[in-house]
């Protein structure tokens, strides 16, 4: 992965977003897990709060650190707290590599009382002619996938990519009952912009480099025929609950 482009190139989170995990935590001193690059603690530093990052890749910390972020390299369950504590624990994209149980416990030993842990993640929410031009392209190119890339359902309420999360919160019993907020926005990609991420996501940089050449070539000959660009529209989904007084 390389990080320089992974920071250029990933989706930000929508402010209202933003300023609501802000607005419903107790102060401004915020722990970012799985910090990456730290596209969300960039956004959380514009809102007023002091980030601290825990981000197990060595790469994506020193570029982090390279642009004025604080980060420290762990995974988040082994994470040494060294006694600090925070208003808010949140985690953009990465909650899903972390152990429901155990990342929730953690945060609530790092949490002040009534502090806020958000996990969110941005989903994908595209238009039937882009799914349909983007799944037609990764069918051709890809056709032994187990799953089909742009057809499968977007995770809803019911599926363990979001049930497991709040499970994890509620083991804890330091937290009250996790809630679920959702925030739609949208940005519009040229053929260029799209391109230039590709790469980034969800497993694409471990292909056969002909593979993802391939998958390249058939994604932008499909966004030429769209007219050039499109907009992908996203829901922001968000878990979050709130530390109690007591565990």
């Amino acid at each position: 992965m390389d990080p320089g482009r992974y920071h250029r190139t990933r989706p930000r989170y929508p402010e209202a977003m933003v300023q609501a995990i802000v607005d419903a935590s107790p102060g401004r001193d915020v722990l970012d897990v799985g910090s990456g690059t730290g596209i969300a603690a960039r956004q959380f530093e514009a809102a007023g709060c002091r980030v601290l990052g825990v981000e197990v890749d060595p790469r994506m910390a020193e570029f982090a650190r390279s642009i004025g972020l604080e980060v420290e390299v762990s995974r988040f369950e082994a994470w040494e707290s060294a006694g600090r504590t925070f208003d808010a624990v949140i985690a953009g994209q990465t909650w899903h590599w972390v152990d429901p149980e155990a990342g929730a416990a953690k945060a609530a030993e790092v949490l002040r009382a009534g502090g806020r842990l958000a996990l969110f993640w941005n989903m994908f929410q595209p238009s039937p002619e882009v799914a349909d031009a983007f799944a037609a392209v990764y069918r051709r190119v890809m056709p032994d996938l187990p799953y089909r890339p742009w057809q499968a359902p977007v995770p809803d309420e019911s599926s363990s990519f979001f049930t497991r999360p709040a499970e994890g919160i509620r083991a804890t019993r330091a937290f009250t009952v996790p809630e679920r907020l959702r925030f739609a926005w949208e940005r519009s990609y040229t053929r260029d912009e799209w391109l230039d991420q590709l790469p980034t996501a969800g497993g694409h940089n471990r292909l056969p480099i002909e593979q993802l050449e391939a998958l390249l070539t058939g994604t932008g000959a499909a966004i030429d025929a769209l007219g050039g660009s499109f907009t992908m529209r996203y829901d922001a989904v968000v878990i979050t609950a709130a530390r109690t007084v007591s565990a």
